[in-house]
C-alpha cells in the first residue's frame, strides 16, 4: 500500500498492528517507512527508533534511520547507522554511500567523504578518478578551496584524466578568476575537443570577459556538439544583447524557450530582447513569466500551528 501510494490508509492498519502486545515483527519499520514516504521525519525517526530496539539486527531500520537523520539535517547523527549499513538490501532505495558521503561533507571529513563516493562508483578511494569525484561534489556544495584541491589532486595522480581541466576552470569562474578559468577551459579543450560542454564553458567565460568574438565562436562550437543543450542558446542571447542585437537574441531565446519553456532566465532575456525590438505586448508577457517561474521556486516559511 506505501509502494502504491496508499500511505495514510496503510498507517490506520500499521497503527492498529502497533496497539498490539506484543507489537508483531516488522510493524515498527514499516510504520517508519510510511512516515518516511510522507515527510513527516520525526515521526519516521520514532518509529525505526522502535524498530532498532525491537530487532538492533534490521539492516533496513538502520539504513532508513540514517537516511531520516539525515533528512532532519542530523548528519553527525546518521553516519554511524550508514556507516554500519552502507551497502546495498533488497529494499535500498537510496545509495547509502552517497547519502554518507553527504553527511561526511556536511561534517568537513572530506577525506572519508571521497572513501564513500569511490565505493559508491567502485573506485580505488586514492585514485585520480576518486579525487576528480569528490571535488565535483564539493564542488556542487560550494566548498571550493577542497575542491580546487582535490581536482589538482587529481591531475598529480593523472595527468591525462579527463574533465579534470574543466572542474578546475569551472572553479575559477565561480571565483571571477577569468584568465584561469579560459586557461584551464581551453586545456580541456586541448584533450576532449569534441566535448561540446567544454565550449559552453568558454562561451561563458569569454563574455563575462567582454570578449564578445570569441564568445560567440565558441558557444557555435558547443551549439554543433550539443543541439539539445540550453545553455549555449541562453548564453548567445545574452551575447546579442550586450552588442545592441535584440533581432538575434531573440532567434537563439525562443529556441532555448522551446527546448526548456520553465527556465525564468530565458524568459527574462526574452523579455528585454522583445523590449529592444519595440514589442512592449511581448516584453510585459516574457517579464511576468520570469518572476512567476522564479516565485514558485523561492522557499516559503510555513505556518506553525
Amino acid at each position: 500500500m506505501i509502494d502504491r501510494g496508499q500511505t495514510a490508509e496503510a498507517l490506520k492498519q500499521l497503527d492498529t498492528l502497533a496497539a498490539q502486545q506484543p507489537v508483531p515483527a516488522g510493524i515498527n519499520r514499516l510504520r517508519g517507512l510510511a512516515f518516511y514516504s510522507l515527510n513527516e521525519f520525526t515521526e519516521a525517526d520514532t518509529a525505526f527508533a522502535s524498530a532498532l530496539k525491537d530487532d538492533p539486527q534490521d539492516l533496513e531500520a538502520e539504513q532508513l534511520r540514517g537516511l531520516t537523520l539525515f533528512r532532519l539535517g542530523r548528519s553527525a547523527d546518521a553516519i554511524p547507522l550508514l556507516e554500519a549499513a552502507s551497502h546495498w538490501t533488497p529494499h535500498t532505495k537510496v545509495d547509502p554511500s552517497y547519502v554518507l558521503a553527504l553527511c561526511y561533507l556536511d561534517t568537513r571529513q572530506y577525506d572519508k567523504a571521497r572513501g564513500a563516493l569511490a565505493a559508491q562508483y567502485g573506485f580505488a578511494p586514492e585514485s585520480a578518478s576518486a579525487y576528480l569525484l569528490a571535488a565535483r561534489f564539493l564542488f556542487r556544495r560550494e566548498y571550493l578551496p577542497i575542491a580546487q584541491q582535490y581536482a589538482e589532486k587529481a591531475l598529480e595522480i593523472d595527468p591525462q584524466l579527463p574533465l579534470a581541466h574543466e572542474l578546475l576552470g569551472e572553479i575559477a569562474l565561480a571565483g571571477e578568476h577569468l584568465d584561469i578559468a579560459i586557461a584551464e577551459f581551453e586545456k580541456e579543450q586541448g584533450r576532449n575537443p569534441l566535448e561540446g560542454s567544454i565550449y559552453d564553458r568558454l562561451g561563458d567565460a569569454y563574455t563575462r570577459e567582454g570578449d564578445y568574438t570569441k564568445a560567440l565562436q565558441s558557444l557555435q562550437r558547443a551549439i554543433l556538439l550539443e543541439p539539445t543543450s540550453t545553455g549555449p542558446y541562453i548564453l548567445l542571447g545574452k551575447v546579442y544583447l550586450r552588442q545592441q542585437d535584440p533581432a538575434s537574441a531573440v532567434m537563439y531565446l525562443e529556441r532555448a524557450e522551446k527546448m526548456d519553456p520553465n527556465n525564468y532566465m530565458t524568459h527574462s532575456l526574452l523579455g528585454q530582447a522583445y523590449r529592444g525590438l519595440g514589442r512592449a505586448q511581448d516584453a510585459s508577457r516574457e517579464t511576468q513569466i520570469s518572476e512567476k517561474i522564479q516565485a514558485a521556486g523561492e522557499p516559503r516559511l510555513e505556518p506553525v500551528h
